[in-house]
């Protein structure tokens, strides 16, 4: 029997047919004939001729459940799904132990039923049936197992796969299984031996394989997957959902330049795919090529504009550029396209604080606050908006519950040290920026702010600790370079014509920055890679 061909094949439906019958029943002799009549007569194809021979004899025999099950062979050949299924059932119902008939509608809910979700637990409950009368039986064993493995229950899986005889666990179909099982269940020592026999198995091969994958992805070995599949491609080459298994295989192994170019001679197989540039593109992120990213996040953009995601994933490339204009444009059309999407809105006010009113943010993280209610990061995000837009009333109750969360706590007390020092409460921006910088030492905005509290405070020693401690963090830091060139020049120090030499380079480059940003990015055009 193939395991893997879930078929209806009449040979096996035949022979399954006449073992259920007494040899000494009345008229058996002319059910026979009409069995083996109707039986060559669909081996020939000629289901018409079938259907009428079995039309007499289900008139001479109408309890007899093995016309039914004949029936919906016929039915399934014809491809009346429906009719097949009813007729099978209607056999079982006649006859509880009916083997023959329970495995055809067995594999009829595996075949012909892939896009119904409740089918793979039908099949299982007809298996079971089997099982509990025959609980030795080889095919609804293997098939339970089967199905078992691909729902993520291994264990269970694995008690209906070491059922079967020796010789079939030897098998590389049998053997595949286990060793997804056992990945699956993470018992790794058992999952190497067993792939270990597996691969000296002349026989193995891609549909093999395939009926592992889900075990041996959820147990993490993507090493097996990678192993098996450039094995089998050393014999042939992969089928398609193969060579994407094991480029999804390369990149979770952190095989960044093997994924990429596996993907590629992937998405080229039939066509050009949306999904199938948007994981390029996500291993070329990984990579840190962000142009190449956004050259397949712009083809697919091409390919399907009303697509929200492609937007929103164009925008974040672009953020990891520095080119907040362009992120916006493509954050504002994924908010078009779905506005209800909190992470669209998060996004769009994100790259709006930037711009020269920062007060657009506020109603796209308004937004997202009602999509998401007392979500943390929403409420910092909102603060600082009003905190940009020098809205410090409407500012200071959003920082303070992002205070209450751990999770932005040290930024919102940053925030709050700053928010006070611009409302003249000093003592209280001290006691903020100090929790700030408690929480993380080398928070470079906070130990700035410090210096720049000092310095209103006019204890200038204790301003130039804080402020090249800032520096120390971060050499770049505009605000603590700038403050410091202003201690210099506060106190007649010598090296403020350095400072001063040092905060124009710096101012330089922030001039330049911001003209980037505001231009649109020039996305290359899509390249198809070469077979």
């Amino acid at each position: 029997m193939s395991w893997r061909c879930l078929g209806l094949t009449v040979t096996s439906i035949v022979f399954l047919v006449s073992a259920a019958v007494g040899t000494n029943a009345p008229g058996h002799e002319t059910r026979d004939h009409a069995i083996l009549e109707i039986q060559h007569l669909i081996e020939a194809g000629d289901l018409v001729q079938a259907r009428r021979v079995l039309q007499t004899a289900a008139h001479d025999f109408p309890q007899d459940a093995g016309f039914d099950n004949l029936l919906g062979v016929i039915e399934v050949q014809d491809g009346h799904y429906v009719a097949a299924e009813s007729a099978f059932l209607r056999a079982v119902r006649r006859d509880t132990k009916f083997t023959g008939a329970y495995l055809n509608l067995g594999r009829l809910y595996q075949e012909d039923f892939p896009a119904n979700p409740q089918a793979p637990g039908k099949a299982l409950a007809i298996y079971k049936k089997v099982l509990t009368y025959d609980g030795e039986n080889e095919e609804a064993n293997y098939q339970s197992g089967s199905l078992l493995l691909r729902q993520g229950a291994f264990e269970q899986s694995l008690v209906h796969l070491l059922r079967l005889p020796a010789s079939t666990q030897k098998t590389a179909q049998t053997l595949s299984l286990i060793c997804a099982a056992y990945a699956g269940l993470r018992k790794r020592n058992q999952t190497d031996e067993v792939f270990a026999q597996l691969r000296l198995i002349p026989e193995f091969s891609q549909p093999d394989l395939r009926q592992m994958l889900p075990g041996l992805r959820a147990g993490e070995r993507n090493d097996l997957i990678i192993s098996a599949a450039e094995s089998l491609e050393r014999r042939e080459p992969l089928s398609a959902d193969i060579e994407h298994s094991l480029a999804l295989a390369y990149e979770a192994s952190g095989r960044l330049a093997e994924a990429r170019s596996t993907l590629e001679r992937f998405v080229t197989h039939d066509s050009l795919s949306v999904a199938g540039l948007m994981e390029l593109a996500r291993v070329a992120h990984e990579q840190k090529d962000y142009p190449g990213s956004l050259g397949y996040l712009a083809h697919a953009r091409d390919l399907d504009p009303t697509n929200a995601s492609i937007h929103y994933s164009f925008g974040l490339v672009c953020l990891d550029q520095d080119l907040i204009a362009e992120a916006r444009n493509s954050f504002e059309k994924a908010v078009q396209l779905k506005p209800e999407n909190p992470d669209y809105n998060y996004m769009m006010g994100v790259t709006s604080v930037f711009r020269h009113d920062p007060g657009e943010a506020v109603p796209y993280f308004q937004k997202y606050l009602a999509l998401k209610p007392k979500d943390a990061r929403g409420e910092l995000a909102l603060g600082v908006a009003f905190f940009r837009a020098k809205d410090y009333d409407s500012a200071l109750p959003w920082f303070t519950k992002a205070a209450a969360t751990s999770a932005t706590a040290t930024t919102a007390h940053y925030y709050l040290g700053a928010l006070a020092i611009e409302q003249d409460r000093l003592d209280d921006a001290r006691s903020q920026l100090e929790l700030a910088i408690q929480a993380n030492p080398n928070y470079a905005d906070a130990l700035s702010e410090l210096g720049h509290y000092y310095f209103l405070k006019k204890d200038y020693p204790e301003s130039e600790k804080w402020l090249e401690r800032a520096l120390r963090a971060d050499s770049n830091h505009f605000s603590a370079n700038f403050f410091l060139l202003t201690l210099y020049a506060r106190t007649g120090d010598p090296r403020r014509e350095t400072q001063a030499k040092r905060y124009d380079d710096l101012a330089k480059l922030q001039e330049q920055k911001n003209r980037d940003v505001m231009r649109l990015v020039e996305v290359r055009p899509f390249e198809t890679p070469q077979p």
